[in-house]
C-alpha cells in the first residue's frame, strides 16, 4: 500500500478540535456542497452536449453508482 504524505495532517486535526461541533457540522455541509458542484462540473466537462434533461437523468445514474458501490 502506498502511503500519501500529509505534512499538514496534524494541523488539520488540531483546528477541527478547537471547531465547536456546531462549526464542524456547519464545515462537513460545506464541503458536501463543495464536492456536489466538483462532481457536477466534471460530468458537465466530460459531457457538454447534453441538454438539461439528459443531464440530470445521467447525474441520477452516477449519483446511484456512487451510492450502490461495493467495495
Amino acid at each position: 500500500m502506498n502511503i500519501k504524505e500529509r505534512p499538514n495532517h496534524k494541523q488539520y486535526i488540531e483546528i477541527l478540535r478547537r471547531m465547536t461541533p456546531e462549526q464542524r457540522l456547519m464545515k462537513a455541509f460545506e464541503l458536501s456542497k463543495f464536492s456536489k458542484k466538483l462532481f457536477i462540473y466534471g460530468l458537465r466537462k466530460r459531457f457538454p452536449d447534453l441538454n438539461e434533461e439528459e443531464f440530470h437523468k445521467l447525474y441520477m445514474e452516477r449519483l446511484e453508482k456512487c451510492y450502490n458501490r461495493k467495495d
